[in-house]
């Protein structure tokens, strides 16, 4: 509950000094220090001993739990490392710095919300809040077509999605006579209900899809992510997107468990077409950025996996993927907003150039295509080890297997560009000293999740 007012707080802060300081390098330095003490407010929240029991609030509305706090610490620990290495390429998107902060400062409010939420309805304004600033940030570019673009067309299947999302709440009470996720479980398992209860599961199993860029309601992502200012896409790419997949897992794995048997195949069919158009379709991009964005949509689909499993390893799992996928992309964004060409043949001789962003890039696509010894490889193993214990759908594993190999191609056409093609990288800015540290430490963290990691897992 702390961090949820602390968001709120910070985020009207920020509105506040865009009012009163001019100077863009002062408004960043302060928002790095309100979202530092923004993550030390998880920390103190996590570490109160009165959070051992889980706490309802507004009337059962929300449900604050330790797994929640983990999982809400760790998202704020993404987005301080956003910040640190990204955070100062914002004030080159436009004038309204603090504003653009501020917009970030509240969608980490709704992600607290989706974390914590107790009640369909809590569910609809968690999302509404979290989607909202994406909308403006994705159009905050006013000199580029494109970002206008990107954020009509975000702003458009958002609100589709939305009124798909309301027709399966709307649909979901009819059937358990509750918005209560807690209540709705053994009112489902009503076999006079199912009908009524599965058609509710469906609109939102589409409408989450459309949150998570699951196919086929992926179609806005690579638009959308392209046309966005980069320091944007980035956070939009991981933090919001784990938002959003434990949002879906809580709900499923409380509610919807009694019913999996009615949903899980098709569940499944849209893992496999995830997999397969974001992993087949990344294959034939020319512009990183864009290759990136299809990147996402097959990760989702193996975040998906934990869905399907909706067992105990899945919120290990969902965590860990969540957090290694996240530094990972984070780290990949930093060195794309220091090139000028987001083509394959922006990165040739990146390596002769530059030696180390070279070699940090090389660890952040060995974690995104699964490689071992990098967070990668132990987030896929943990959201494969939960489908496996389901004692089913190994059809769908091996497949997924498979396109993990196909991802390799389009992340190692990147390390070839650097380290075997000839070239001289165009850079907007130059790379500084703190730069370097940052990315080489983001680097070490990558190869720590993969060494060690129950450090970042929930461990109840």
């Amino acid at each position: 509950m702390k961090a949820i007012i602390a968001t709120t707080v910070f985020g009207i802060a920020m509105m506040f000094i865009g009012l009163m300081v001019d100077n863009k390098k002062t408004v960043t330095t302060l928002a790095a220090a309100l979202f530092i003490a923004l993550l030390g407010v998880n920390i103190y929240e996590l570490c109160d001993p009165a959070s051992e029991v889980p706490q309802m609030l507004f009337n059962n509305m929300l449900r604050i739990d330790r797994l929640a706090l983990w999982f809400n610490t760790m998202m704020t620990g993404c987005t301080v490392l956003y910040i640190l290495l990204i955070g100062k390429e914002v004030k080159k998107v436009g004038t309204h710095v603090a504003e653009y902060f501020a917009l970030m400062f509240f969608i980490l409010c709704g992600l607290y919300l989706l974390s914590t939420y107790n009640t369909l309805l809590m569910l609809f304004i968690g999302i509404e809040i979290m989607s909202i600033p994406q909308y403006i940030l994705a159009g905050s570019d006013k000199r580029n077509l494109k970002s206008s673009e990107a954020s009509l067309k975000y702003f458009l299947m958002g609100a589709f999605s939305t009124g798909i999302l309301l027709m399966g709440i709307t649909l979901l009470y009819g059937a358990a006579r509750s918005f209560n996720i807690m209540d709705m479980a053994p009112m489902l398992h009503n076999e006079a209900l199912i009908p009524l209860a599965l058609a509710g599961i469906m609109f939102i199993m589409v409408a989450l899809g459309f949150k998570v860029s699951a196919a086929p309601m992926h179609t806005w992502t690579p638009d959308v992510y392209d046309g966005t200012p980069t320091p944007f896409t980035a956070y939009m790419a991981t933090v919001v997107k784990a938002g959003a997949f434990f949002a879906f897992l809580r709900l499923f794995y409380i509610s919807f468990g009694n019913l999996s048997s009615h949903w899980t195949m098709i569940l499944a069919v849209i893992t496999a077409a995830t997999l397969l158009v974001g992993n087949i379709t990344a294959v034939f991009q020319q512009s990183v950025k864009r290759m990136l964005a299809y990147s996402s949509i097959a990760q989702a689909g193996f975040m998906l996996f934990a869905i399907l499993a909706s067992n105990a390893t899945s919120w290990q799992a969902i965590i860990l993927y969540s957090v290694a996928y996240s530094v990972a992309t984070i780290g990949v964004f930093a060195v794309l907003v220091k090139l000028k060409d987001y083509t394959y043949d922006g990165f040739n001789g990146l390596a002769k150039k530059n030696p180390l962003l070279a070699f940090v890039t090389t660890i952040f696509l060995f974690s995104l295509a699964g490689i071992p010894l990098t967070g990668g490889f132990m987030a896929k193993y943990y959201v494969l080890k939960a489908v496996m214990e389901q004692g089913h759908l190994m059809w769908l594993v091996i497949f997924a297997l498979c396109m993990a190999a196909v991802s390799v191609y389009y992340y190692f056409r990147v390390i070839m560009a650097m380290y075997f093609k000839t070239g001289d990288p165009e850079m907007t800015s130059p790379v500084t000293m703190s730069d370097k540290v940052l990315l080489l430490l983001t680097s070490l963290l990558v190869i720590l999740l993969g060494i060690l990691p129950q450090l970042f897992t929930y461990n109840p």
